[in-house]
């Protein structure tokens, strides 16, 4: 364990060093707690704040710390009905930060994710004032290719699953790249880049967290 700690660093310290040359700050966190923390450091009082579906918020416990600051103003899809859920998604698209995981990063400082709604896709690119994204570093992936490999062997199948999806890869456990009407898999983006400098800040995280 030793070892892959050591490891986690030493990478994360090169991939923090690309993404400072693409625009964005980034993170290194020993575990999610000092994840957490540091996501609480970064967010200003009285501001406003969302985010997209994601398992590493939840494992770090994030929502709960978030609630204990009244300050703060949450727009929580979990907190209205059905028929307000879209609202609230253009709503988040105007908020101070926007938190999220991503499916992959590259070695280079891209991050890669794939969306069925587009509501957290499209918060990452236009919109919020500040997104924060979370990555435990077993998300690390070499390249492009081996992201999009990624997503379609382990990060689409359990999202399907665990959201209870009639889709192809809930049945055996691998993607059939479906057209089926319950598909999470609608847009695939590709961050490259941030034009606004520091608008996106990234939290290595040297913990295997989400899928």
């Amino acid at each position: 364990m030793e070892i892959i700690k050591k490891h986690y660093k030493i990478t994360a310290d090169t991939v923090i060093k690309n993404m400072k040359l693409r625009n964005i700050e980034a993170y290194y966190t020993d575990n999610k707690e000092e994840a957490a923390d540091k996501v609480l450091s970064l967010i200003e009082e009285d501001s406003s704040i969302s985010w997209g579906g994601s398992m590493t918020l939840e494992e770090m416990n994030l929502f709960e710390k978030l609630a204990a600051n009244k300050t703060y103003r949450l727009l929580d899809r979990s907190k209205v009905s059905p028929e307000q859920v879209a609202a609230l998604y253009h709503e988040a698209l105007s908020c101070d930060y926007y938190l999220m995981s991503s499916n992959a990063i590259t070695l280079d400082g891209k991050l890669i994710n794939i969306d069925g709604t587009g509501n957290r896709v499209a918060a990452l690119i236009y919109g919020p004032k500040n997104v924060i994204v979370v990555i435990g570093m077993n998300k690390l992936v070499a390249n492009e290719n081996e992201a999009l490999n990624r997503m379609k062997t382990i990060a689409s199948p359990l999202n399907a699953i665990r959201l209870n999806k009639n889709t192809p890869c809930t049945k055996t456990g691998v993607c059939h790249d479906c057209l089926s009407p319950d598909c999470i898999c609608m847009q695939t983006v590709i961050t490259r880049n941030s034009r606004e400098k520091g608008r996106i800040k990234v939290i290595l995280v040297g913990e295997s967290l989400g899928y």
